[in-house]
């Protein structure tokens, strides 16, 4: 029994080293880091409490050097245990991707839950419908969002909506094809406000069929051009940022490490030990690939994932900022 822990110890201190050594670096490995981030620290403490039992030594050493050096990849949140103060108010921002617009939905519903979100900023994704033989269409509701935000400033483009009670500073730009910088103006200062949405990273279809790679090689190159529009954007912009959206990547997928270091998490600021953003209408969610950074001064208070009450795949992001 210690032999085969010990085996099985090995086969996965093996794949470990391949998952750090390729993930974000080789993309055919994009389909293999889609597995639940939390995994990379489930199985070295199943297999230390394994050897542990087994009296394997050589066994526990190495599947606890394995729970450590995947550490950083598997969505674990530490600081949700740590006690908190009283929240910080600032400005209420949310950020979602809405699932092709209410595509099929109910509009009355979908709108009426947009505006009990309470948001003083909204960043939404997937302003489009469609979808099918991977075609989008897109759709004009600017007429029925002014009249359902009053008072409100609106920006759309790239098949993104950022909405805000704050006057922009500038026209919106936008990044790469898939997301949207708005400069607001808020007090003295200007907020520069990423929507961002990542491509996938690969079609549901038969794993064996040559298109299968195909497709998935197209949609690599895709996600390495938003990426690197996204940070040659950052590092040009002079202002506080937040920076959040839809990014279709885990923290098991080395994609997330492209983001600047200058820029921090939000997560620092969620209660979650375990935050997951998809899928919302599973019962057990196991990724977070919806994300939200902070840089240039700008600061996140509180941060939380809500309930999309059925109208997406995606929970909605909550934070308050202060600049």
């Amino acid at each position: 029994m210690t032999a085969m822990v010990l085996y099985c110890t090995l086969g996965w201190a093996v794949f470990l080293a391949l998952h750090l050594a390729l993930n974000g670096r080789w993309w055919p490995w994009l389909a293999v880091s889609l597995l639940p981030p939390v995994a990379l620290a489930l199985v070295p403490l199943a297999l230390l409490a394994a050897a542990v039992v087994t009296g394997g030594r050589l066994a526990a050493a190495l599947a606890g050097g394995c729970l450590l050096v995947a550490w950083p990849q598997n969505g674990i949140n530490l600081r949700g245990l740590l006690p908190r103060g009283p929240e910080e108010e600032g400005l209420r921002l949310v950020s979602w991707n809405t699932q092709h617009w209410n595509q099929g939905g109910d509009p009355d519903r979908f709108y009426a839950f947009l505006r009990a979100l309470g948001a003083d900023v909204y960043v939404l994704q997937e302003y489009l419908n469609g979808f099918e033989g991977g075609e989008v269409w897109d759709i004009d509701d600017e007429e029925r969002l002014r009249a359902a935000f009053p008072g409100h400033h609106l920006a759309v483009d790239n098949n993104s909506v950022t909405l805000s009670r704050f006057p922009p500073a500038g026209p919106p730009v936008p990044v790469g094809a898939c997301s949207l910088r708005v400069d607001l103006r808020v007090g003295d200062g200007v907020l520069s406000t990423y929507n961002v949405h990542i491509p996938v990273q690969l079609t549901v279809m038969n794993p064996l069929r040559p298109a299968f790679l195909r497709d998935m090689r197209r949609r690599a190159a895709a996600r390495d051009r938003e990426y690197a529009a996204l940070v040659a954007d950052l590092r040009g912009n002079p202002h506080p940022v937040l920076v959040t959206g839809d990014f279709n990547t885990s923290a098991a997928i080395g994609d997330i490490r492209r983001m600047p270091r200058s820029l921090r998490d939000a997560i620092g600021a969620c209660r979650a030990v375990l935050p997951a953003s998809w899928n919302a209408r599973a019962r057990l969610r196991l990724w977070r690939i919806d994300w939200a950074f902070t840089g240039g001064g700008a600061r996140v208070g509180s941060y939380r994932f809500r309930a999309a009450e059925g109208l997406s795949d995606h929970l909605v992001q909550e934070l308050t900022v202060t600049v």
